[in-house]
């Protein structure tokens, strides 16, 4: 296991790499720079958090929706914009005053896509296309922390999944695909107006 695990990983300084690109994106969210953050996603970006259902073991085939399902979020770079824009105008009454997020990464693994059997289509169920060589499939663990008014606190657990690819702009790297799996299958949150 170990050797396969070496074989299909990345040098170090790309590991590195990747994963300050993952703790400018958290910090970007913690400091409500969405514009910003929204400038870090592809713009044939799909944002996926599928629910999740408590299921016996013969089951579990079944425990996440499939992407034509229901889902906490399915959107893309238009949606996104317009979440964002709702924000900027003061009328998200679930956001005023606004939340404080912290976003929490641990157990990052960069697998480039070329030896994921299958290219990328481990992200969605769906059909997928597989994305050119040269991509990076990255999977973390996450903790978002949120914190509103004087007594609302809300954990949310998970992981991630992401497909991020190379560029010319910004930071150098855009986020192509995002699957949210969180841990809780109901969730007590009085909205999901944050992003993860």
């Amino acid at each position: 296991m170990t050797f396969e695990l070496t074989r299909a990983g990345v040098d170090v300084e790309l590991q590195h790499e990747i994963e300050q690109f993952l703790y400018h994106e958290a910090a970007l969210l913690a400091e409500r720079e969405y514009r910003d953050w929204l400038d870090l996603f592809a713009e044939d970006i799909h944002y996926w958090m599928p629910t999740r259902y408590n299921r016996l073991r013969r089951e579990l085939d079944r425990e996440f929706s499939e992407p034509d399902e229901t889902a906490f979020f399915d959107e893309d770079y238009d949606s996104l914009s317009r979440r964002i824009t709702r924000l900027e105008t003061g009328m998200a009454w679930a956001e005023d005053p606004p939340s404080r997020t912290r976003h929490l990464f641990t157990n990052v693994r960069v697998v480039p896509t070329e030896t994921v059997p299958g290219g990328s289509r481990r992200l969605y169920q769906g059909d997928t296309p597989c994305p050119p060589a040269g991509e990076y499939e990255v999977h973390c663990n996450f903790l978002l922390y949120r914190s509103r008014l004087e007594h609302d606190v809300e954990f949310f657990v998970g992981a991630r999944t992401d497909l991020l690819r190379r560029t010319d702009r910004g930071t150098g790297w855009e986020i192509a695909r995002r699957k949210v799996v969180l841990d809780q299958s109901t969730l007590n949150a009085k909205n999901l107006s944050m992003f993860f």
